[in-house]
């Protein structure tokens, strides 16, 4: 089971704030699933999520897609100043027929593990599970995503409710709540509330200022 974690810092959202819409289908099968992927295509905004029969497919709005953004970006510069190697794989879609599980997250990345993977097009079936895996959750989800991730065997879980940034660790088969990312122990996250508050008023000096912090 995932752990619960101390009081974390906020970052401050308005109360009215939306960040996706969501609609949700049950009792369908894996094929059902591959059928609307398939029939819905590549070309969309709307990402999908299949957990043992429970479709859920979400429409993020203009918070949600400036979270995502800026956590990826913040990533970035961490890898780049801390001299480690990165494959983004964005929403790619993960399925795992045999987990009867299938996901497009936010953001992924292959870190520890690019190596493996770098210069071709990843196979899911044979290759590592991604490093890391970022969701932004600023509305309810029906899916137990911390399960999902995990049971794909996900070393890294960030998951941001558009307040507060919680960073799971996978333990065995399960992920255990961390108040530091294993992958940047030496980044607390205080940084990270830090950067998303200075990106909201000017992106390009919030990321100047967060590379001045590491390099000093």
């Amino acid at each position: 089971m995932v752990l619960s974690s101390p009081p974390q810092q906020k970052v401050q959202a308005s109360p009215q704030l939306m960040g996706e819409q969501r609609v949700v289908f049950n009792h369908l099968t894996w094929s059902d699933y591959i059928a609307i992927l398939s029939a819905v295509g590549e070309n969309r905004s709307a990402r999908l999520t299949y957990d043992q029969g429970k479709l859920e497919i979400t429409m993020p709005l203009e918070a949600h897609e400036f979270a995502g953004e800026m956590i990826a970006r913040f990533i970035l510069i961490l890898v780049e100043e801390l001299g480690l190697q990165l494959k983004s794989m964005g929403s790619t879609t993960l399925n795992y027929q045999n987990l009867d599980r299938g996901a497009e997250p936010d953001k992924g990345f292959y870190i520890q593990n690019q190596h493996l993977v770098a210069g071709r097009e990843v196979d899911f079936s044979k290759d590592p599970p991604l490093d890391l895996v970022v969701e932004v959750d600023i509305t309810n989800t029906d899916i137990d995503k911390d399960a999902l991730y995990a049971a794909m065997g996900v070393s890294e879980f960030w998951r941001f409710d558009g307040e507060v940034l919680r960073i799971y660790s996978l333990k065995g088969s399960a992920y255990e709540a961390s108040e530091r990312s294993t992958i940047f122990p030496q980044v607390p996250k205080e940084q990270f509330y830090e950067f998303l508050a200075g990106s909201q008023q000017n992106e390009v000096e919030a990321s100047r200022k967060l590379r001045r912090w590491i390099c000093k």
